[in-house]
């Protein structure tokens, strides 16, 4: 279920409330998610890159909040697995809005996908493609090549994606096979910083489309992925860079659509974490030294180690591939003049992997206390591990009467989606057990 709220209330009332009842029933983690900023990021990218439709890849977040809000708004979904597509599918959402993205296609889903109708998937080399052929004759395939942005921070696209010279080789097959390629794909990731990638990955997919005449595959779909931040401006300064060379190569009278795969653009800043203190150490800061290094601060001013109810095997799983993008922010209140100590926050699995947060400064807190994870939303809501006998986070879903009327405005509301609501007042004024229903 989500609350919909009044004008005067905040996420941080929903935060200060669900706390006050987690201090009172058991203190577990749990998220808070404001899916009226789907609706802002929907109507943000209808207003900078329409036509262009979004795809949205559930591996992202496939929280069922999430899922329902962006199929009512009309987004298609980009899934990757089985359960993704059956998630997706028992939302009712057509087979024609669902595409199979997996670059690594288990035989057994590849048959789901038949049986279900879903078409349209992604191939980037003649062993795929020949098992693609032997499970799904009407496949519809988008030929994924590789983008030229290979940097120290795109490994990725060094794993998948084809060439534009092995193209070619892969059309033959098709033929040979009776298999259909009715478009491309390529991915950018949103660390890339060169909006050039973009062009030469436009010019590429042109490049395929014309050698699709040859053989003649009718092709008339382009996939830009994903990589998309969430940043109106980075959206403005991808949209300035790409439109001209899509208004030339592929204007709207060839008859082929864009979509892409927004991904965190639309989840990230929708979630909050609210993760619990349930351990404590310290120490004397000339301890932790290793011998040799010189001492450069007051040797007797303590660091702590906090241990929190969620971790690496849980919400925090990306902290094992990347950076964690989000700083903790301490949920009491506390004096601007209070002293601050070199922190370390680490999960509660007490594996030397489950590191959260290696070096910031906190005041001194407490077994009990809370602290705060915001940008949560993206990468961390999807299967997680029952490491250590982990307990997912509860999710209370929110949004406020406007978000509520800016869907009816753009006639996106529909009857099914208001009975899964329930009009409450301002969060302030309930009580913990009229508060929220959770969902998991």
């Amino acid at each position: 279920s989500i609350g919909l709220l009044d004008e005067g209330a905040t996420l941080a009332d929903v935060i200060d409330n669900c706390i006050y009842e987690h201090t009172h029933t058991g203190k577990r983690a749990f998220y808070v998610g404001d899916l009226g900023k789907l609706v802002k990021k929907n109507i943000q990218w209808q207003n900078v890159m329409a036509p262009i439709k979004p795809f949205y890849p559930v591996r992202c977040n496939s929280t069922p909040g999430v899922l329902e809000i962006l199929g009512i708004l009309g987004v298609g979904f980009a899934c990757s697995s089985k359960s993704e597509m059956a998630l997706v599918q028992d939302l009712g959402i057509s087979p024609e809005n669902i595409i199979y993205t997996n670059p690594c296609k288990q035989a057994s889903q590849i048959k789901y996908a038949a049986k279900a109708g879903i078409n349209i998937m992604t191939c980037d080399n003649d062993i795929e493609l020949k098992k693609i052929a032997r499970n799904h004759p009407n496949a519809k395939l988008l030929l994924h090549i590789v983008t030229e942005d290979i940097t120290a921070d795109e490994e990725m696209n060094m794993k998948f994606g084809t060439t534009l010279k092995n193209c070619r080789h892969l059309m033959e097959c098709a033929k040979e096979l009776g298999v259909q390629i009715v478009g491309v794909k390529f991915h950018v990731s949103g660390s890339c910083k060169e909006l050039q990638t973009y062009i030469h990955a436009i010019s590429d997919a042109r490049c395929v489309f014309d050698m699709a005449e040859e053989f003649g595959f009718k092709m008339n779909m382009l996939d830009i992925g994903g990589g998309f931040t969430g940043s109106e401006l980075q959206l403005e300064e991808v949209n300035h860079a790409i439109r001209p060379l899509l208004d030339v190569y592929f204007p709207k009278e060839s008859g082929v659509n864009v979509i892409a795969e927004p991904g965190c653009y639309y989840v990230s800043s929708a979630f909050t974490l609210a993760v619990n203190i349930i351990a404590k150490k310290s120490a004397q800061y000339d301890k932790l030294l290793p011998y040799g290094v010189e001492q450069t601060r007051n040797d007797d001013e303590p660091v702590f180690t906090y241990y929190i109810n969620d971790g690496v095997y849980g919400s925090f799983a990306s902290k094992l591939s990347e950076k964690l993008n989000t700083i903790p922010e301490v949920h009491k209140k506390y004096k601007e003049d209070e002293p601050l100590f070199t922190s370390s926050l680490w999960g509660p699995s007490c594996d030397e992997l489950d590191q959260i947060v290696e070096n910031c400064l906190l005041p001194e807190l407490s077994v009990g206390d809370w602290l705060i994870f915001d940008n949560m939303g993206s990468g961390t809501l999807g299967e997680q591990s029952t490491f250590n006998d982990y307990q997912r986070p509860l999710i209370y879903y929110m949004m406020s009467f406007s978000d509520w009327d800016e869907m009816q405005d753009a006639r996106i509301a529909s009857d099914t989606l208001m009975k899964n609501f329930f009009f409450v007042p301002s969060c302030i004024q309930l009580s913990p057990e009229d508060r929220f229903s959770t969902a998991a």
